[in-house]
């Protein structure tokens, strides 16, 4: 999505009632999966770059957080973490899964780019909420592929939501210093 894209779709969400500053007062959750280890383009890392914008949303909005962590840990090193993800599409085990989104009005899904979508794990903390009239925001870190397929894939998983159409893709190398730029999207 380009910019005037995105300017475009956040007048349409302003023109449909409810202006995105009423959205900071809502009960939020910022469900995200984020890797630290070696990372394609950022090299070894402490904290995975998602988990920085999923930190600096609970931030700005007091957000509650809930890092979806895979049950087995994937490999330290980028390629083989990328075989092992394969092979988990479709079939990603989680430590731990939300029952209940209820409370929440306003969810947060963040996710980095995996083959043109969410992470498998993503998939599998979200595939059995109840998301109706829940308002989502999405978010992907990237090298690259932008948003890629991730809110259309998102829209098949959480139905009855209102998935607004102000997503946005922030570079995984840009993502530790990223904080004006969520704040402004925020």
């Amino acid at each position: 999505m380009s910019f005037i894209q995105g300017l475009l779709n956040l007048n349409k969400f302003k023109k449909e009632g409810e202006k995105m500053s009423e959205l900071k007062n809502k009960k939020s959750l910022v469900i995200y999966f984020s890797r630290a280890d070696e990372n394609y383009s950022v090299g070894y890392v402490d904290k995975g770059n998602t988990e920085y914008i999923a930190e600096y949303v609970r931030d700005f909005i007091g957000a509650d957080l809930f890092k979806v962590e895979p049950l087995i840990p994937y490999s330290k090193e980028y390629s083989k973490c990328i075989e092992e993800a394969k092979q988990r599409v479709g079939n990603a085990p989680i430590k731990n899964k939300i029952n209940d989104i209820s409370q929440y009005e306003v969810i947060y899904i963040m996710t980095p780019i995996y083959w043109g979508s969410y992470a498998p794990e993503i998939g599998t903390a979200i595939k059995d909420l109840d998301f109706t009239g829940k308002i989502i925001r999405i978010v992907t870190t990237h090298e690259g592929s932008g948003l890629a397929r991730v809110v259309e894939d998102i829209k098949k998983i959480c139905i009855g939501a209102n998935i607004l159409n102000d997503s946005i893709a922030i570079k995984g190398t840009d993502c530790a210093t990223a904080r004006d730029k969520i704040e402004n999207w925020i």
